[in-house]
């Protein structure tokens, strides 16, 4: 059997229904299938997903849940192998340089250096936080790790 082969179950496919080709087709007149009158009837009758016909939908009877926290801080995080990529040696890695490179985008409060990567250059990077990994690469590449 090969895929050009494949075909249909008889009796599982039909044509489609022609509607509005006269009254002898039994799908004809006026209405073709769409009985009379009302919403459904008319082109382009019908509702919208999710309407209940007035009645408060009901998306709209349950309660929302959560909350959005406003003291949220929101992190950019960095990994070391982008700091080696676009760095030269003894460059200062700031949230401010890392935007103007198009390294983080977005509203970003503070930013996060983790350690994916080796980093074979010292760079004095001041960040809010580090990892655990990524300040000990830092620290043996001859660079500096600052908290700011």
């Amino acid at each position: 059997m090969r895929l050009e082969d494949l075909r249909p179950t008889p009796g599982s496919k039909h044509r489609a229904k022609r509607v509005g080709r006269g009254h002898g087709s039994g799908h004809g007149g006026h209405e073709s299938g769409r009985g009379t009158k009302g919403q459904n009837s008319r082109s382009g009758g019908g509702v919208r997903p999710g309407f209940e016909g007035g009645q408060t939908p009901v998306w709209m009877r349950f309660p929302k849940r959560g909350f959005r926290n406003f003291n949220r801080v929101d992190y950019a995080c960095v990994n070391l192998d982008t700091l080696e990529s676009r760095f030269s040696s003894a460059d200062e890695v700031t949230l401010e340089r890392l935007r103007e490179l198009n390294v983080v985008k977005g509203r970003v409060g503070c930013l996060k250096i983790l350690g994916r990567g080796e980093l074979t250059k010292p760079l004095t990077v001041r960040a809010k936080r580090f990892t655990r990994e990524a300040k000990r690469k830092i620290e043996e590449a001859g660079g500096r790790a600052e908290a700011v």
